[in-house]
């Protein structure tokens, strides 16, 4: 016997992320020459799809390949910025989300098919070739362009469809507006190292600077950027010397001590185990590299 009518009970739930969310704008940009792209930050989220074109995005010093179809997920207070050749420009959709930041710690890329890649774990790039985010994104386009009533009512409920389908679909987790707070004390400890990486910086240095204790400030950095305040500060420092090795024609000794190295054979030693290459290789295979 046939079942012509099956009513399905909708269970009145939900999820705190959603609750806490908020769209602060859309908007939709073409890469072309008439202007250019700087490093900048939020103090909200970003969700940036990309449309068509290919390029690439730079996040905390770190640049990876985007093209059609990806969506790259930034955190709050991460700089990062996009390129693109003029020969295939990017075109992309930019959301701006507040009360809320993502988490990828249960992201497994052995077990995850999709394309994906993360930078210090601020920021998440995976391939979403999927119908009913690009729709999302679209009807929110349609809606804040005619900005008929109740619009932004239908532009938050459909961000809200659009998370769900991305949790759906990638082992992200939301971190609610609550946890921000702990985030701005790591990105504050991260924004203090990215501009004071020369100096002598210890833990108590990091620890008085933000009033956290000590062990609870390594711990909290460590998973929020995945790397220890120390592993960051020694990162930072091999990125500016790769820069100076790339730009200047300052002797080795003259980068170590600019950088706040005690002396140039840890700083020799830590850049080669950090890109297995010397400092002096480094820099030869730069410049042969430009001929």
């Amino acid at each position: 016997m046939t079942v012509g009518n099956i009513r399905h009970r909708i269970e009145s739930t939900t999820p705190s992320f959603i609750q806490q969310s908020k769209l602060l704008y859309i908007t939709t940009s073409k890469y072309e020459g008439d202007w250019q792209s700087i490093q900048h930050s939020h103090p909200f989220s970003e969700l940036f799809y990309v449309v068509n074109g290919t390029g690439s995005f730079v996040a905390e010093n770190r640049e990876f390949s985007i093209s059609k179809n990806d969506m790259v997920i930034i955190n709050p207070h991460v700089q990062h910025t996009e390129k693109s050749p003029y020969t295939t420009p990017l075109e992309y959709i930019v959301l701006g989300i507040d009360g809320l930041s993502f988490s990828f710690e249960n992201i497994d890329s052995s077990q995850n098919s999709l394309s994906m890649q993360t930078v210090s774990g601020a920021v998440y790039k995976c391939n979403l070739h999927n119908a009913n985010v690009y729709a999302c994104l679209n009807m929110m386009l349609e809606e804040i362009s005619h900005k008929n009533e109740n619009y932004e009512v239908v532009c938050q409920n459909l961000l809200e469809v659009l998370l769900i389908c991305m949790l759906r679909h990638n082992s992200l987790s939301i971190v609610p507006g609550s946890n921000i707070i702990l985030n701005r004390e790591c990105t504050q400890i991260k924004n203090y190292i990215d501009a004071n990486y020369a100096e002598n910086i210890t833990l108590d240095t990091l620890a008085e600077i933000t009033h956290m204790n000590k062990y609870y400030m390594v711990h909290a950095f460590t998973k929020y950027i995945g790397l220890s305040p120390i592993n960051y500060l020694l990162q930072k420092r091999i990125q500016e010397g790769k820069s100076l090795l790339e730009s200047t024609s300052y002797s080795i000794s003259q980068i170590s001590a600019m950088l706040g190295f005690s002396s140039q054979s840890y700083f020799s030693q830590s850049f080669k185990k950090a890109t297995e290459k010397t400092p002096i290789q480094y820099r030869n295979e730069i410049r042969s590299q430009k001929k």
